[in-house]
């Protein structure tokens, strides 16, 4: 059982130099696997992800939006698809299995629905709750500022750090990243988080 994101950045033409979106994916990506074979980008604004823990898929993808929208005027749909992997290739893109059947056909869903995170597992009825909570949780992310973006990017990142700290990175005050935290939801975002990691880990079994 494995987990597998395909994604793609929404207006990603919007941005003159690609190499600024680009670079932000890349690092994204890189921090979620160290393992190359694991991501690929292609057709120049796509990307394909395996998340070996499949509690983890959720976090991964919040942490890829937070990233992208960190860019004012950029975001980015994401399809999670959990199932069996049959066929391991060199890449992700090789690889094949229902995992990679079930993100595929739901990023393209994805595209019609106009929706930005979607999840198809083995489980219709999960499917079904999780996919309530998602669009729930997207009328906030969504609407991310980069601001509010990069307070989610570094809080994934540094989730034991204080907020002394996180202002230390950014150059404000303790204060100002409470501020910033609150407008982004974080802590819904989190509990989220955590339900679904629940709710998840026993397909693993």
């Amino acid at each position: 059982m494995t987990s597998i994101l395909t994604g793609d950045i929404i207006r990603s033409r919007s941005i003159k130099n690609s190499e600024e979106w680009l670079s932000i994916l890349k690092e994204a990506l890189t921090a979620c696997s160290q393992n190359k074979s694991q991501w690929n980008i292609y057709r120049g604004d796509s990307f394909q992800l395996e998340s070996s823990n499949i509690a983890d898929s959720l976090k991964t993808a919040i942490y890829i939006k937070a990233c992208i929208k960190t860019i004012k005027g950029l975001d980015v749909r994401i399809a999670i698809g959990i199932g069996k992997k049959t066929f391991s290739g060199n890449s992700v893109v090789e690889s094949n299995g229902e995992a990679f059947q079930f993100s595929g056909e739901t990023l393209e869903q994805l595209k019609k629905e106009k929706v930005n995170l979607k999840i198809k597992t083995t489980d219709a009825q999960l499917d079904q709750d999780l996919n309530l909570y998602f669009k729930l949780a997207l009328t906030i992310m969504d609407h991310w500022t980069s601001n509010s973006a990069e307070i989610v990017k570094l809080y994934i990142e540094q989730p034991q750090a204080l907020q002394e700290e996180l202002g230390q990175r950014l150059g404000i005050n303790q204060n100002a990243v409470s501020s910033r935290q609150k407008r982004a939801h974080l802590d819904v975002i989190m509990q989220l988080e955590k339900l679904y990691q629940q709710k998840i880990t026993p397909l693993q079994a």
